[in-house]
């Protein structure tokens, strides 16, 4: 009887062993934001090509899903990295620490501006971020004068400012799980809300309401959420040569020949003038490595090195071929410095 519950036990033993063994990754997998999406699948391609190890796998779940998944927790069931276009906030880094994702090595790649963008079949758009934010914001000022809100009575863009086309005002645009909302939440609408000085007052009042205010957009069809496929942005705007669409500026770059930028705050979305800080909305790139995992997963240490060349994300590093704004030379070797001593992040 005793021998039986032994071999019994011995052979759970093996089983459970053997479903460990195939349940570990011999591939890195990495998740996260839609406009990183293209800058890392090839340095993923780059570093398969060139290494022993696997091509890593990347999923485009926009940059708030992607924090979700990467700070659910630790093992080879979670992701070993996601990519960013903001900064982790406090609560998705308390998340992290609260499920045991306690060392985290953060990554800035580079820089990237937010285009809004239409056909290149229509008449490019100048606009203001003001503009942007009587256009799109959920709540406006009363037209009729007055410090206080209504419900957004703009049909057309010429409604907003007489100088635009009577076209409707018609946005394709990210969901707020995306990093790219967050972004030209923040960079646009809010920085068009705060030129309206009584808005901009109630800051120091309060804050939360302020930036419901200038981050709210409105639900009644003129902004249209298309998902985290900028590619789908793109193929519909040709489509409608009325409508705008907001992504990064690397899938503007990739498709000059169907679409144009259109000028904000008189400037145009154009590598030198992001790389300068003249155009005004623009942002960095990030990406989150969960530490523990390094040398658990194979490869992970030598993926982070192939992003530490300056070949990759220097001045004249593949990258750049692609759209993304190169850090300062500075700016590079501190991150750089993270990467090589698998730095934790603190908050």
């Amino acid at each position: 009887m005793n021998r039986k519950i032994l071999a019994l036990a011995s052979a759970a033993t093996i089983c459970f062993s053997t479903l460990a063994y195939s349940a570990a990754r011999d591939y890195i997998s990495i998740v996260g934001s839609s406009t990183v999406y293209p800058f890392a699948t090839v340095v993923a391609e780059t570093f398969g090509k060139n290494t022993k190890f696997k091509t890593p796998k990347i999923e485009s779940t926009g940059s708030g899903g992607g924090m979700k998944l990467f700070c659910a927790g630790v093992g080879v069931e979670h992701p070993d990295i996601t990519n960013s276009s903001r900064r982790i906030k406090k609560s998705e880094f308390d998340m992290c620490q609260k499920n045991g994702v306690k060392d985290i090595i953060e990554v800035k790649i580079g820089y990237d501006g937010i285009a809004v963008a239409n056909s290149k079949k229509a008449k490019r758009m100048e606009l203001t971020r003001k503009d942007l934010f009587l256009a799109l914001a959920k709540e406006v000022p009363d037209p009729k004068g007055g410090e206080k809100l209504v419900k957004n009575p703009y049909k057309t863009w010429k409604d907003v400012n007489p100088s635009l086309p009577n076209t409707k005002i018609e946005v394709l645009g990210p969901p707020p799980t995306s990093g790219t909302r967050d972004a030209f939440a923040e960079l646009a609408m809010e920085g068009g809300c705060k030129k309206i000085d009584w808005i901009a007052a109630m800051k120091k009042q309060d804050k939360n309401k302020y930036k419901g205010i200038c981050h709210t957009v409105r639900e009644d069809g003129a902004y249209i959420e298309a998902g985290e496929n900028d590619n789908l942005i793109v193929q519909k705007l040709e489509a409608n040569k009325n409508a705008l669409g907001i992504f990064g500026f690397s899938f503007l770059d990739q498709n000059t020949d169907k679409v144009q930028g259109s000028l904000v705050d008189g400037v145009a979305p154009e590598f030198e003038l992001i790389a300068s800080g003249e155009y005004p909305v623009s942002r960095p790139l990030y990406f989150y490595v969960k530490k523990a995992h390094i040398g658990a997963v194979p490869g992970i240490k030598e993926f982070l090195a192939e992003w530490d060349k300056e070949g990759t994300w220097g001045d004249e590093g593949y990258l750049t071929d692609r759209g993304l704004i190169p850090m300062p030379k500075v700016e590079r070797e501190e991150f750089a410095t993270a990467i090589r001593n698998m730095q934790g992040l603190e908050m």
